[in-house]
């Protein structure tokens, strides 16, 4: 039963803030301003400029129901795939906000920023032993900008040993994140697509059947998307580097196998690490992240500039490619890299140590598989056998119920918890990608699996259809139109717009 005004419970309705707005209402007392000379040239604004009129308590309060409307980490379990939204701990968050480290500006003179500088030193340092890799690009600011200055290393590569003209295709599989072709395309590369094996892994006789003195790298996400580790990596980059090409992972997984695998042993050439994934920062909504590069012997000639060296004066930016021993493919980014998120890593690998990271990628992969044991019975499993950090299962749980994965996702909501991926990785039909991360207790995994269940025998009850196609009805907006919304979304007020 619906309340007069609209209100589920705490959930108050909450309309825009112009919508509250009151002509003469004002939260600060203005002063009368004394006489002045106008020096605007008669260009002085004719009306409104379309800010509500609001007294303080009625803004405390909106933004505060506004916040309470919002879904994240720190309110509700968020099982999202292939995005490891886990927990992250404050002490990192305080670190970050220490006046020394967050109010650090990149024009200041060096002798001012040292222990900025050793941060960053140091948190490469970690990074290279933890992958076992010689070098490591710290600039680029994301998953997508690392694979980005992978492919630009392995670029200036070809080209210094007069390939350039001939090696101009890379070869990505099917079950690689989505990133990976149109970072090989910006690159200025072909792209062609590798498909996977009925494991739910690189089909290797159809990856060596493409590999020739034309191909320059291949892009392999290992983990894979499908959660499920490729247990032939060493037989494709031996192959790849073989065929004179360069073995280029995606390391957007690497939580999964942090403390547990060195990268280097894989023969992996590049390897970008999510840093707001792998070793804690809160990236919903966009970031911020960090994509850190490392590179392997071959490779590391070509790292980018900016990067951090030491010597007896201290500190210091090698900033320009004259002033570098090797060959930087450039610079990919403006400054110095998303240094907040180096300073959130490094807090955290050092709280934990290199036992606490394989720790933490252990339990990952734990959790995931405990999810996947508890549910196998209802839903139904994509491939075979245990998978890493995350669940993947499809839609044949729910062929003919009349409920979709969208459906069912959005039933979760009033359950209280986030959805799954949806419809992700492409490569099997009405994907749900589950991912429960390190941090969360088999307590909340229960509580998640019996909503899962619960929902799933619902569905092939085979009479929930229309219940399950109104879901979320306790969301103070249900359903929406996605569609509608982002083919034409409405982004002002019009009513109080500014003129």
């Amino acid at each position: 039963m619906t309340t007069i005004s609209g209100n589920r419970g705490p959930l108050i309705e909450e309309p825009l803030i112009f919508e509250q707005a009151t002509p003469g209402r004002c939260g600060v007392d203005w002063e009368k301003p004394a006489a002045y000379e106008d020096r605007l040239g008669g260009l002085r604004k004719k009306g409104k400029i379309g800010l509500p009129d609001i007294a303080e308590p009625t803004v405390i309060r909106h933004y505060t129901r506004l916040s309470q409307k919002n879904v994240g980490i720190d309110t509700v379990f968020y099982p999202l795939g292939s995005c490891t939204m886990k927990y992250n701990p404050r002490l990192n968050e305080k670190t970050a906000r220490l006046p020394g480290l967050s109010q650090a500006h990149p024009f200041q003179p060096v002798s001012t920023v040292q222990g900025a500088l050793e941060l960053m030193d140091q948190c490469a340092h970690w990074l290279k032993v933890l992958t076992g890799m010689p070098a490591v690009a710290m600039s680029p600011a994301a998953g997508a900008h690392g694979e980005f200055c992978g492919l630009m290393a392995i670029r200036a590569a070809i080209e210094a040993r007069g390939e350039g003209d001939k090696r101009l295709k890379v070869l990505v599989p099917e079950s690689a994140h989505g990133t990976n072709p149109a970072s090989a395309a910006i690159c200025g590369f072909s792209v062609e697509s590798i498909p996977a094996n009925d494991r739910g892994r690189v089909d290797l006789a159809a990856l060596k059947a493409k590999l020739g003195p034309d191909v320059a790298a291949v892009m392999v996400t290992n983990p894979n998307t499908c959660g499920l580790f490729e247990d032939e990596v060493l037989e494709i980059s031996k192959a790849v580097h073989d065929a004179g090409a360069y073995f280029y992972c995606d390391g957007a997984n690497y939580n999964a196998i942090v403390g547990r695998v060195r990268i280097a042993d894989l023969g992996v050439d590049a390897m970008h690490i999510n840093l707001h994934k792998t070793f804690s920062t809160p990236h919903g909504g966009g970031g911020p992240g960090a994509g850190p590069t490392v590179l392997s012997e071959a490779l590391a000639p070509f790292a980018p500039v900016p990067y951090v060296v030491h010597d007896d004066k201290g500190f210091r930016l090698v900033e320009h490619a004259h002033e570098s021993e090797g060959k930087p493919c450039g610079r990919l980014k403006g400054f110095h890299g998303q240094f907040g998120v180096m300073v959130r890593a490094l807090s955290y690998m050092m709280a934990l140590g290199a036992d606490g990271l394989r720790q933490c990628a252990e339990d990952a992969v734990l959790n995931a598989n405990y999810l996947l044991a508890q549910l196998k019975d209802e839903l139904t499993p994509s491939f075979e056998g245990p998978c890493m950090h995350e669940a993947l299962f499809d839609d044949r749980f729910l062929k003919d119920t009349g409920v979709t994965t969208l459906d069912f996702a959005k039933a979760l909501i009033d359950e209280g918890f986030h959805p799954m991926t949806m419809y992700f990785p492409l490569v099997v039909h009405g994907a749900l990608l589950m991912e429960p991360t390190e941090t969360e207790s088999k307590a909340t995994l229960d509580k998640f699996v019996a909503s899962v269940k619960g929902l799933a025998r619902q569905a092939k009850e085979g009479n929930s259809a229309d219940a399950f196609k109104a879901a979320p009805i306790y969301a103070p907006r249900r359903r929406l139109d996605e569609t509608a919304a982002a083919r034409t979304p409405v982004l002002r007020w019009k009513d109080q717009a500014a003129e």
